[in-house]
């Protein structure tokens, strides 16, 4: 029986011909990932193995959650982090002013690439998928066991098929792309299973968009999410990603326990409506909402062409007079481009806050929380109860044209209303 793109690269991490759905293994890890709120506990269970870590350079710590430091907690969390670093001499730590959020920070610094297995600490782990390797998120314990053997063990997920045709038109992204998604199988519709984006359809999907979509595979329920290697993604590793890697390509009798269609280019731009992520609407099919915050950036949309977007729609425009806008670059690298082309200033101008590289408000931690009452339309990748403030507020889920058209209008809006 032939094998998805997932399994081929489990199995060779297993160092076994072939596996199927429901195996039970252990995979050698190529990268293992931890922030400043789930290293701390990591670190706590490698030290009851006693033994040093695996390999210094296949190790990963980004301090990216509450940092720079927001109060005294978290500065403890960070220097326990920072603390190990410096132990184990880890190659892949970023200190502040050197760190970006981590799922955008391990793409761009060629940490993670094609045909990899990578284990974090973070539920969004799944963001390296966009990559043709397997990425999942694992538990703090997990970890602290991956950092000292360099194994993990994986339980080997169902795939479903995710079957992408036409061209999405100009003011759709990979947002609207996987939050449609999500609003069709439901935020458990593919639990525990790998979801493997196929079809002529990916072809218009740039980078970016696979990221975004990659990212949220977890919003599904899903264990990861795999895109095919092609052009775009040898484009974006060539003088990147240094180490060999081995390109994996689905059987074409691989098994898949369902197949969704989606067609491009009939996609419109939708938002998610509180308190869950498969809540979705298309923008301009419901009444106007007004709005009190909009948070653009996070590991789903910091990355440059995710700032483009917003800025193209702020130029000579203003944030609504009711509005605070919090814009976050995902990286140092992204937000000196977004320097350098004139980005950060048409923010400032329309009147943005523009943050240092954090993930800050999309899990409630800082730089913009929401007090009861408040509505925020956010390009984050979550909108539970109380995810960025208080219980009684409310989070809209959106791609960054549509974050940037509401923080102008004052109230959840299409680009188009605005252009």
């Amino acid at each position: 029986m032939g094998m998805t793109m997932t399994q081929k690269i489990l199995a060779k991490h297993a160092g076994v011909p072939s596996v199927e759905a429901g195996d039970l293994i252990v995979c050698s890890v190529d990268m293992v990932l931890a922030n400043d709120i789930t290293a701390p506990p990591a670190i706590a269970e490698f030290k009851k193995i006693g033994r040093p870590v695996f390999d210094k350079t296949k190790i990963a710590l980004v301090p990216d959650h509450f940092t720079p430091n927001k109060d005294i907690k978290s500065a403890g969390l960070a220097k326990i982090v920072r603390d190990f670093a410096k132990e184990h001499e880890i190659t892949h730590y970023f200190e502040v002013g050197r760190v970006g959020i981590e799922h955008v920070l391990l793409p761009e610094q060629g940490i993670v690439g094609p045909g990899m297995v990578t284990v974090g600490a973070d539920s969004h782990t799944c963001t390296y998928g966009a990559l043709g390797g397997f990425s999942t998120g694992v538990g703090s314990t997990d970890l602290g066991v991956a950092m000292a053997t360099g194994k993990a063990w994986f339980k080997v997920p169902d795939a479903i098929q995710v079957r992408l045709t036409g061209e999405k038109p100009e003011d759709i992204t990979g947002k609207d792309v996987m939050l449609t998604l999500i609003g069709m199988i439901g935020v458990d519709g593919a639990l525990y299973k790998s979801l493997e984006f196929t079809g002529p359809g990916v072809a218009s999907l740039d980078m970016t968009d696979r990221f975004t979509i990659s990212n949220m595979a977890i919003e599904g329920g899903a264990k990861n999410g795999i895109f095919p290697v092609d052009e775009q993604t040898l484009a974006y590793e060539k003088g990147r990603f240094a180490d060999a890697y081995e390109v994996v390509t689905a059987d074409d009798d691989a098994k898949y326990c369902r197949t969704v269609d989606i067609d491009l280019s009939k996609l419109q731009p939708v938002v998610a409506f509180p308190h869950l992520p498969e809540n979705t609407k298309v923008v301009g099919t419901f009444g106007d909402i007004k709005i009190d915050q909009v948070v653009i950036g996070s590991c789903t949309n910091g990355r440059l062409e995710d700032l483009r977007i917003a800025a193209e729609i702020f130029k000579g425009r203003s944030v609504h007079p009711d509005v605070r806008c919090i814009v976050i670059p995902g990286s140092q690298s992204v937000y000196m481009e977004a320097m350098k082309k004139g980005y950060i200033e048409t923010f400032i101008t329309a009147g943005c806050a523009v943050s240092t590289p954090t993930c800050g408000p999309c899990l409630g931690g800082y730089m913009g929380i929401l007090a009861a009452g408040e509505r925020c339309v956010s390009t984050t990748n979550r909108n539970f109860r109380g995810r960025m403030g208080h219980v009684d507020s409310e989070v809209y889920l959106a791609g960054p044209q549509v974050a940037a058209a509401s923080a102008i209008l004052g109230r959840i809006a299409a680009p188009k209303e605005v252009r």
